[in-house]
């Protein structure tokens, strides 16, 4: 029946629109033909340019590879830190373009599954993130500067809460390389007194022999 319905819907938009079905002999057309519009050389190269990796995403490679991670994480900031252990994976996607990051391990008791996207925007000059995992249905986007004498990424970002129910709760976070076998991460946010910023959360990763 589906294919029933297809073909009569196809019929319809020919009978109605011919030139719907011009574009089938534009297909064979060279690439050349096409042009991109006005798109001049120049301008090719410059989106080519654009849309490689370069020197910021080599900043990244540092935090490649398999790790072993310790989590703490604080509600309140006179309260004792939770913890709890785990495994991460940060591997480069669409030819060095990303960094992607497969963190599992526990959370609150339960199993924890995190996945996370880094890259640097050429266009924007800053460095974007989106991080999802299993106990939310948001995602945690941000943006992140550099720092190569400190070899520090400062990032400033939003998320959903749904301890508080905030649809928009700011937080920053610093990435800190220690050598080739070790990074930290913390973040900074207000928690859920909504008032005073402190640090919520503190990750050290050690790179798996």
């Amino acid at each position: 029946m589906n294919h029933i319905i297809r073909m009569s819907v196809l019929l319809l938009l020919f009978i109605h629109n011919p030139s719907v079905f011009a574009l089938e002999g534009n297909r064979e057309k060279p690439q050349s033909d096409w042009k991109m519009g006005a798109m001049d050389e120049a301008q090719m190269q410059k989106m080519k340019e654009l849309g490689s990796p370069g020197e910021h995403h080599r900043a990244l490679d540092p935090l490649a590879g398999r790790w072993n991670h310790t989590v703490k994480w604080w509600m309140t900031p006179d309260a004792s830190p939770a913890v709890s252990t785990g495994k991460t994976v940060n591997s480069w996607i669409m030819d060095g373009r990303f960094l992607k990051e497969e963190a599992t391990g526990t959370a609150m008791g339960q199993p924890f599954e995190g996945m996370g996207l880094i890259g640097y925007d050429n266009v924007k000059g800053t460095y974007t993130s989106v991080w999802i995992d299993n106990v939310s249905t948001s995602m945690m986007t941000a943006n992140s500067q550099y720092d190569p004498a400190s070899k520090t990424f400062t990032e400033k970002g939003s998320f959903a809460c749904p301890a508080t129910g905030e649809k928009d709760k700011p937080y920053r976070a610093i990435t800190r390389i220690i050598d080739q076998d070790h990074f930290t991460y913390e973040m900074h946010s207000t928690g859920m007194s909504g008032d005073k910023e402190f640090k919520t959360m503190e990750i050290t990763y050690e790179r798996e022999k």
